[in-house]
């Protein structure tokens, strides 16, 4: 029989997480005495607002028309508004600088099979370490290699940009940045971007900034977007307003509806203008009814407030739960606290395992999220706790956890 080959960058790809997750538990059966409760997935538990539901709803005769890739004008306009009005950053044109998308995980592997020159034979794709799987994938699938730049405890786990050679730098054709990361919480400062913004001059890659997280904060300050920075530093101007910048957002945990998958990539409008043409021949076009309920989501800000103050009162009632029994802090923004775990004597594998077994609650090793790279893998001896669920269940599995580890 003839084999078929494919493509050899698929041999690549690391088990996902959660496959990762699924082989650990293999062969565990929890304790019965407990209900399941899942930490484990970043997925919105939050209900989706039913206006929302409504505009979709209302729109199912757009069901009957091809979609455009390009997605409608009232939709390219109700999102340029809401960067305008969430960044304080000038008119931004939404024929030219706004994209929809079908959720920003598609969009962040497509985009780097748009603008990375894989034939280069050294190209590299930085991304921060923890990481969003997404991000290593679409390095290897676009033929080049992924940088890790490891996020340090003592920087509010930011990436040290800083350590990177030079050598490294003018290899970089894509930067992936995720701020406010995943899984650490951590959120880039103005002298952050002012940093990568000169080494992308410099050096001339891209840079992907993923800020699907940015909604969910916890003090009175928005955490800072690469828009806003880059406007702050004199780059939203000229010939072209944002040069070597995109952004990419998301509905899903901004407004609880992560089946809807949709977001935006905005930014550079050259950028923007090849990522169209890509995606004009990969079929990413967004259905008509999703597109009618996402503007009434971009165009209201009472339902983010309403779901920010539910997460702010759970981080403010689990953090000092856990803080006794591990090394936990609340985050800059995200819904995941990223513990420290080494008090308890187990590794990160072994602590998640015997918790699934022992108290039926589901977290995620921290060593699934990384690599090791430059010595380490950042995420060893730490655990992802996503805080999804409601209040209620929240509180019972920090107890659970909080008895668990006090039972070791």
């Amino acid at each position: 029989m003839t084999v078929i080959d494919v493509n050899p960058h698929l041999d690549q790809l690391h088990p996902y997480p959660f496959e990762q997750l699924r082989q650990l538990f293999s062969g565990v059966t929890p304790n019965p005495a407990y209900s399941p409760i899942s930490l484990g997935i970043g997925e919105p538990k939050h209900p989706t607002p039913a206006f929302i539901e409504k505009a979709l709803m209302h729109a199912m005769a757009g069901l009957s028309v091809y979609p455009t890739t390009h997605g409608s004008e009232p939709l390219r306009a109700a999102i340029a508004g809401w960067l305008e009005r969430r960044y304080a950053i000038p008119a931004v044109d939404p024929g030219t600088m706004v994209l929809p998308v079908n959720g920003s995980r598609e969009a962040l592997f497509a985009f780097a099979q748009c603008v990375v020159d894989g034939a280069r034979g050294n190209a590299l794709v930085m991304s921060p370490n923890p990481f969003y799987q997404i991000y290593e994938g679409a390095a290897y699938l676009s033929g080049a290699t992924p940088y890790y730049v490891n996020s340090e405890p003592g920087r509010n786990f930011a990436p040290d940009y800083a350590s990177v050679p030079d050598e490294v730098w003018s290899r970089v054709q894509l930067l992936f940045v995720c701020s406010p990361g995943n899984p650490t919480g951590a959120v880039l400062t103005l002298e952050d971007w002012r940093q990568l913004f000169e080494l992308s001059e410099r050096h001339g890659f891209v840079i992907a900034s993923d800020e699907c997280y940015s909604e969910i904060y916890f003090g009175t300050t928005p955490p800072l977007g690469a828009l806003e920075a880059a406007h702050q530093l004199g780059r939203s101007n000229g010939a072209r307003p944002y040069a070597n910048l995109v952004v990419f957002s998301s509905l899903s945990k901004r407004s609880n509806v992560p089946g809807m998958r949709s977001g935006f990539v905005a930014g550079d409008p050259q950028l923007l203008r090849k990522f169209l043409l890509y995606r004009t021949y990969s079929g990413g076009a967004m259905s008509p009814p999703i597109q009618a309920a996402s503007i009434a989501a971009w165009n209201d800000e009472h339902h983010v407030q309403d779901n920010r103050a539910l997460y702010r009162e759970k981080f403010n009632l689990i953090t000092p739960l856990l803080k006794g029994v591990m090394d936990v802090e609340l985050p800059d923004a995200g819904f995941y606290l990223w513990a420290d775990v080494r008090r308890t004597g187990l590794s990160d594998t072994e602590f998640a395992r015997r918790l699934y077994a022992e108290y039926n609650v589901t977290v995620l090793p921290g060593s699934y999220l990384a690599r090791e790279a430059h010595g380490l893998n950042p995420g060893r001896n730490r655990i992802r706790m996503a805080l999804v669920a409601s209040v209620d269940e929240g509180l019972e599995a920090a107890n659970r956890i909080v008895e668990f580890c006090k039972s070791l």
